[in-house]
């Protein structure tokens, strides 16, 4: 070859023009390495993008970071999109952890893996239980992310390099979304290269961190003249640029034509150069391959056709070759550059270049492609490579009615589920579907394709279901689930009222006593949840006369028994009453996870404790709930609903701040799961009551808005009853009338129901302090009449709370002996807010009688109880009143104060009174030794040491400081 010719330069050697992108990898991997800032620095992950069309060196750059971020001792996972396999669900992300766990046997996965192994073994390929649970995607997504971050961590530094993500399986591509951002915290290099035109809708998220400011991707851009040609003649080099229009992947390819015909670059060489030039796009790629015979076409063909399960044996039978002749026509095709020259992960054959790889199976004749499809889909059967690679190729046949392929396209649809992926499963029973199946499998797949649909879809769900159940010849079991399922996607798009009515109609039809037992246990939940049940009162009666003779053997009677304990609650029937039936369902056991069983009766029955003043055992069962969800990987809506529930138990027992965050994490939960999802209903609602609570009135009005709480009341019963919360909001905001408005017709649609709780809605003492001032003898009549409701009930809590609403609607003297009766009351109870509340409200009271010693007791109680309980804004009026009656209120000094923790800040307050650690950590429930780290954080806070912390506080009378802490 012409010495001239030997600086056409190969970029597959040497990356040309890239220097900018080069750079910034250098700096990347610098601060990976920590060597950025200095031999001490810490190590610094991220994320690097790369975007460029077809054939801009996206391919060769990634092998690149492979190389060097080996070369500096990195860690390195790596995986590629392919075209023909972006519906095979974690696809990708098999491809970047199976080689870390390739050398590991089972027993040792399942130790790296540990409790996150059952959930997400299936995605990644393991081996799983048989019959294990199926967990929901953003468990999977949770479990990988704990997978990858302790890699990053175990196998530091670590590079993780995604090529083609534009083609990347939808469920890789989520969870690598999500997880990316994460890099930035974790010894970990994010580096992804994509085709900007074509990644497809559904990967719209994937832009926003791979384009976002911080890491704005690195857009490759075609070769220069200079680096296309050097030292052969100019004509030639510039005609080199213009026929590959600075491809670089043509460019390589035309050099490699140039090299093999011992061209020498000069102006006689131009017509064989626009020849060669036309052969390496992508009509010239099929015709190279054709000159090489109909063996290499054929084996090429199955190449494309069969993706990463080509293997040489499987690919050798689809192609119609012999094992040696294979072996022939492989090498054939590396040295023609058709194929890569060395084969892949698991001897898998690929393509030397991914624009090679579409260029060849979109050249297939259609038909014939078609028949391909379905020869491979048997060979890799046959080869034990598993339904869902065989289903891969199934989706491309035509439906002919064939049972082999409906069982197929089911079993990789179960896999699929099993993984935690129901739109792959969803994609295959559909085309199961179509196929047709026979009809004694026609409803047992439109149950399967609803039961997949379910959690993306629930509306679409239902039109399956019907589907099924309008089957001839249902088998009982599968009807007895088709209806339940039903009956829960009809709740789930806010029809209620249709759930109940479904499995009220299965009760009458079935000839079965177990599942006319089930359907009336569902009728009875849906029912329940109904918010425009017609006759509520006669359904209470059927479910009381029903309890009454159950023992609470088997689910079905438990759920009945945990719902007439929760229709004791909502009706205002005795808390002992309502608590009995709520233990007789416990006996057995409620289970949130049983499969084909709904978790809203288990919640109800923790709930009724809450309700009946027992918030311990409710978050004992919560907790457990939880965690069974958890075990299970149900980390989406019915964790977002476990976090609410419990902020909500803990807002009930005063613990604010807990709740706040607890509450904070369901409505994230929720929002991840996208969606109106009931849970938002419940967060929402809780959240602006925990607001109210700590006085931030602005930013309850903002939730609301945002969420657009109070324009819709929803068709299903929820806890907090939103209106009324949207009331309590708008009485906080002084809107009295406005609250008023929606106060009454809450009355009006729970009293029809006979649903008289004010422990569980409190609408009648709050339309009392809404009339209060316009209509005061109607106001009274009702805080009088909330007062009777809440005896009935029998709780600390409901009876002290309306208490101290109808002293605060009834004023005058009459209001001191309300007032004390609702301290005496709820000091009997768990509710610390509440009692905070009422003890500022009735020293407020004292004070303005004349009656100052009595009022300190309270008062100085009542701002210990609300900075315990972090209410801001209720421990600020105490020391308001404090102020007004003469009294020097418990009021921390220093600037520092603003940044204290609640907890800094009552383990201060209890100082200033006197107390020692030992009283302060039995008031915290917490060691002594984090009450000393408490002070010392507030001594840091307030630049002063432990010695001069009480300078820093001006502490109340010693005589007017109640002895002990005050009484829960």
């Amino acid at each position: 070859m012409n010495h001239g010719w030997e600086h056409v330069r190969d970029v597959r050697r040497e990356l040309l023009e890239r220097n900018t992108e080069l750079d910034a990898l250098e700096r990347a991997l610098s601060r990976l390495r920590g060597t950025a800032g200095g031999p001490v620095a810490a190590q610094r992950g991220g994320l690097l993008s790369f975007a460029g069309s077809a054939g801009m060196g996206k391919t060769a750059l990634l092998a690149e970071v492979r190389a060097r971020a080996a070369a500096h001792g990195c860690t390195v996972l790596s995986a590629r999109g392919n075209e023909q396999e972006h519906g095979m669900a974690f696809h990708v992300v098999r491809q970047l952890v199976q080689p870390v766990l390739a050398g590991y046997d089972e027993a040792t996965c399942r130790t790296v893996l540990g409790s996150w192994y059952d959930i997400v073994a299936p995605a990644l390929g393991l081996v799983a239980d048989a019959g294990g649970s199926s967990p929901d995607p953003t468990g999977v997504r949770d479990g990988l992310d704990w997978l990858v971050t302790r890699l990053a961590v175990q196998q530091a530094p670590t590079v993780l390099v995604m090529d083609d993500a534009q083609w990347a399986d939808q469920e890789s591509l989520s969870w690598l979304t999500a997880f990316a951002p994460r890099a930035e915290d974790l010894p970990m290099l994010v580096v992804v290269a994509y085709r900007p035109d074509e990644l497809p809708r559904s990967a719209a998220a994937f832009r926003k961190p791979a384009e976002r400011h911080a890491s704005r991707p690195y857009v490759l851009t075609p070769l220069t003249c200079d680096a296309v040609g050097d030292e052969a003649e100019e004509k030639f080099c510039t005609e080199c640029w213009a026929v590959t229009d600075g491809n670089p992947f043509e460019a390589v390819e035309l050099a490699a034509g140039l090299r093999e015909r011992g061209l020498k670059g000069c102006r006689d060489d131009l017509p064989a150069l626009r020849e060669l030039g036309s052969a390496v796009k992508g009509k010239g790629l099929v015709e190279r391959l054709d000159r090489l015979g109909g063996a290499a076409v054929r084996l090429a063909w199955a190449v494309a056709v069969l993706g990463t399960s080509a293997t040489p044996e499987v690919t050798a039978g689809v192609a119609a070759l012999g094992s040696e002749s294979g072996v022939d026509v492989v090498a054939q095709l590396r040295e023609a550059r058709i194929l890569a020259p060395d084969e892949g992960p698991d001897g898998i054959l690929q393509f030397a270049h991914p624009l090679i790889a579409t260029a060849v199976h979109r050249a297939i004749p259609t038909a014939l492609r078609v028949g391909m499809h379905n020869v491979a889909a048997e060979a890799v059967v046959e080869a034990g490579l598993g339904p869902t690679v065989a289903a891969r190729h199934l989706l491309e046949v035509p439906c002919e009615g064939d049972d082999w392929v409906v069982q197929r396209l089911r079993q990789a649809a179960q896999e699929y589920v099993r993984a935690g992926a129901p739109d792959a499963a969803r994609r295959f029973l559909t085309r199961a579907l179509r196929e047709p199946p026979s009809p004694e499998d026609r409803a047992a797949v439109l149950f399967e394709l609803g039961a997949a649909t379910f959690l993306a879809a629930p509306e679409v769900t239902v039109n399956y279901l019907r589907e099924a159940l309008a089957e001839p010849d249902v088998e009982p079991e599968l009807r007895e689930a088709i209806t339940y399922r039903l009956a829960q996607a009809l709740a789930h798009t806010d029809q209620v009222a249709e759930a109940a009515a479904v499995a009220a109609e299965e009760a009458r039809r079935t000839s079965l006593p177990a599942t006319r037992l089930r359907m009336q246990a569902e009728n009875f939940v849906w029912s329940a949840f109904r918010a425009d049940e017609p006759d509520s009162a006669a359904r209470s009666r059927r479910l009381a006369r029903l309890a009454d003779h159950l023992t609470g053997d088997g689910p079905a009677e438990r759920y009945i028994l945990g719902l007439r304990a929760w229709d004791c609650v909502v009706h205002g029937e005795p808390a002992a009453t309502a608590l009995r039936y709520a233990e007789d369902a416990l006996v057995g056991g409620l289970s949130w996870t049983e499969d084909n069983r709904g978790f809203e009766v288990p919640v109800a029955v923790a709930m009724t404790f809450m309700y009946c003043d027992q918030p311990g055992r409710a978050e004992e069962l919560f907790t457990r709930g939880m965690a069974e969800c958890e075990r299970k990987g149900w980390r989406g809506a019915h964790l977002a609903f476990g976090h609410a529930l419990l902020g909500y138990i803990r807002y009930r027992r005063g613990a604010l701040v807990e709740a706040e965050a607890l509450v904070r994490e369901g409505l994230r939960i929720a929002e991840r799961v996208g969606g109106a999802v009931p849970a938002q209903w419940y967060a929402i609602g809780i959240l602006i009551e925990i607001l109210l609570a700590r006085g931030r009135i602005e930013e309850a009005q903002e939730i609301a808005d945002h969420f657009g709480y109070g324009e819709v009341v929803p068709n299903a019963v929820v806890y907090p009853d939103s209106r009324t919360v949207y009331s309590e909001l708008l009485l906080a905001r002084g809107l009295h009338r406005h609250a008023e408005h929606h106060l009454k017709a809450v009355g009006r649609r729970l009293d029809a129901r006979g649903m008289r709780n004010p422990a569980w809605c409190p609408w009648q003492l709050l339309l009392a302090r809404a009339t209060a001032l316009t209509d005061s003898p109607h106001a009274i009549e009702l805080a009088e009449e909330g007062v009777r409701r809440a005896r009935r009930f029998g709780t600390a809590t409901a009876i002290g709370e309306a208490l101290h609403c109808a002293a605060n609607v009834i004023g005058g003297g009459r209001a001191l002996k309300l007032l004390a009766e609702a301290v005496r009351e709820l000091e009997h109870s768990p509710a610390g807010y509440a009692l905070a509340e009422a003890l500022v409200d009735h020293g407020a009271a004292l004070r303005r009688a004349g009656l100052p010693q009595d009022a300190a007791e309270r008062l100085y109680r009542g701002l210990e109880g609300a900075v315990h309980c972090g209410a801001d804004a209720l421990a600020e009026r105490a020391r308001d009143e404090l102020s007004a009656a003469g009294l020097r209120p418990l009021q921390l000094h220093s600037t520092g104060t603003d940044a204290l923790t609640s907890q800094e800040r009552v383990a201060a307050e209890r100082l200033a009174l006197g107390w020692d650690t030992g009283r302060i950590a039995e008031e915290l429930a917490t060691p002594e030794t984090v009450v000393t780290r408490l002070l010392s954080s507030v001594c840091r806070k307030m630049g002063t040491d432990y010695a001069g912390l009480p300078r820093l506080l001006e502490t109340a009378d010693p005589a007017t400081v109640p002895d002990g802490p005050p009484r829960r």
